[in-house]
């Protein structure tokens, strides 16, 4: 046999890797600008959307309520799915290309953008890739499964120039808009605790015996992507993916996000808290979720709290409905030296006065990718209403919460009460969790809810302080092929 010079070694494996269609992912993009174009002010933007089961189905709406947009793209990995997708189009008449692996359609020259709508741990990939290949991402929430990532899904669109919008679409609704400006312009003084409330009804997932069969339709090892190859170990693959680890965040992150968003956006502040801690469990159902479906976490920026409550048990075991604080169960309430503010829908918001006297009503929605395509226009990151850059602080406040809670350890009602008893914010946003927990007959002498680590951390760097534990969980093991890169 012939020895294979190393020259030779590496043409062929080039060749190998470009016939594939790997070579943007393999080599830093280095040919991103080949699949870029200038768009001018009459040309249509050619839109791709990934994963359309659930919230991807709204992104296909609002985008074709541009004007001057096309979907020319769909792409699941759920072939049913898939189907029925595209022959919706079909029936329009509106031809539209399909794809099962996103790796094709990002090699694609005839799309100029992305909107995604996939699983969480996929996010931050497939944002990254789309950047290397020139194009410009709409990016669903929370836009990373870890804080890393999404550190890098910010770097990312400032070097290859790419425009990223995050899908907390609040931040473009005029209403909201006008009342983070009373707040700004002083109208309610300075700014004491933001607090984010997520009380939405999530009943149990049920309890497995065993590894589930995958359905046929689905390419499981696609699906997965980044996440470890484990068997399916819960009755519905869709959407339940969002209570266990290896795929979700519970619901801080996956309703939880916009309030999130909206506190951290009242506060008007631009980094990662220097403490936190979460106090919760997954009480009241034993099944196959592994996130806490009652949760407090306190973020502590010094000046100003914010403090985050999730409840997936409704206000009492006797009705369905769910409690609400100060007239919001999915909303903000911000408190603030001469009043307060409440944010209780995605596009409504009232001021008050601290004898409860309304000050202003604000109100209005609007077409959150409307502006994406603008900023995609003018090639303004500025322009847009909620940058990568957002989506990553507020995606990373939730994991760091969470990574409290990963950490942290079962303990009595009296052990964390005495724990957090300096926090008097905190004790009390317990307290009413206590009461709520009670009430849906929950013993938390016999199902104790888990008090996390008090953790610090440099908000310039983005790590823990004295914490490897914790700073381990700030990104994951990356399975092959698909793997964020260290240097995007």
């Amino acid at each position: 046999m012939n020895p294979v010079s190393r020259r030779s070694f590496i043409k062929s494996s080039a060749a190998t890797v470009a016939s594939l269609g790997l070579v943007p992912y393999l080599t830093g993009c280095k040919t991103s600008s080949v699949h870029s174009r200038v768009i001018g002010a009459n040309d249509d933007i050619r839109l791709a959307v990934i994963g359309f089961n659930g919230q991807g189905k709204s992104h296909i709406e609002t985008i074709q309520k541009v004007k001057g947009t096309r979907i020319v793209a769909l792409c699941d990995v759920d072939k049913d799915i898939l189907a029925a997708g595209a022959k919706q189009f079909q029936d329009r008449n509106q031809p539209v290309a399909t794809y099962s692996d996103v790796r094709r359609l990002l090699e694609a020259q005839d799309i100029d953008a992305i909107s995604t709508a996939t699983p969480n741990h996929w996010h931050s990939l497939l944002t990254i890739w789309a950047c290397q290949a020139g194009k410009d991402v709409y990016v669903e929430k929370p836009v990373s499964h870890n804080v890393w990532e999404g550190r890098q899904m910010v770097e990312a669109a400032r070097k290859y120039k790419r425009i990223v919008q995050t899908g907390t679409q609040c931040r473009s609704n005029p209403g909201l808009r006008e009342a983070i400006q009373f707040l700004r312009d002083g109208n309610l003084g300075p700014v004491k605790v933001a607090r984010g409330l997520c009380y939405k009804r999530r009943a149990s997932i049920g309890k497995t015996e065993g590894p589930q069969p995958v359905p046929p339709n689905i390419d499981y090892s696609l699906w997965l992507g980044p996440a470890p190859m484990t068997p399916l170990r819960r009755k519905r693959l869709h959407y339940d993916w969002h209570w266990v680890w290896p795929t979700g965040s519970g619901d801080l992150g996956n309703q939880g996000i916009h309030q999130m968003d909206m506190a951290r956006w009242a506060l008007g502040i631009q980094e990662l808290s220097p403490r936190v801690f979460s106090v919760g469990g997954r009480l009241g159902y034993v099944d196959d979720g592994e996130t806490p479906n009652t949760q407090v976490i306190y973020h502590d920026y010094g000046k100003a709290l914010l403090i985050f409550e999730v409840r997936g048990l409704p206000a009492s075991s006797a009705e369905n409905k769910m409690d609400n604080y100060r007239g919001a169960s999915i909303g903000v309430v911000i408190d603030c030296q001469n009043g307060y503010l409440v944010i209780a829908s995605y596009d409504k918001a009232t001021a008050f006065d601290h004898s409860g006297g309304v000050i202003r009503k604000f109100e209005g929605s609007a077409n959150h990718h409307e502006n994406f395509v603008k900023a995609m226009r003018s090639r303004k990151p500025t322009d847009l209403n909620a940058d990568i850059l957002e989506g990553h602080l507020s995606s990373a406040l939730c994991h760091t919460g969470n990574i409290s809670y990963r950490l942290g350890r079962q303990a009595s009602p009296e052990a964390i009460q005495e724990a957090i008893q300096g926090d008097s914010e905190a004790l009390e946003a317990c307290e009413r969790a206590y009461e709520h927990l009670q009430v849906n007959g929950v013993d938390l002498s016999q199902t104790p809810a888990t008090l996390g680590a008090f953790l610090r951390m440099n908000p310039k760097t983005e790590r823990f302080l004295d914490n490897e534990s914790a700073n381990k969980l700030l990104t994951r093991e990356y399975r092959e092929p698909f793997v964020v890169p260290q240097k995007v």
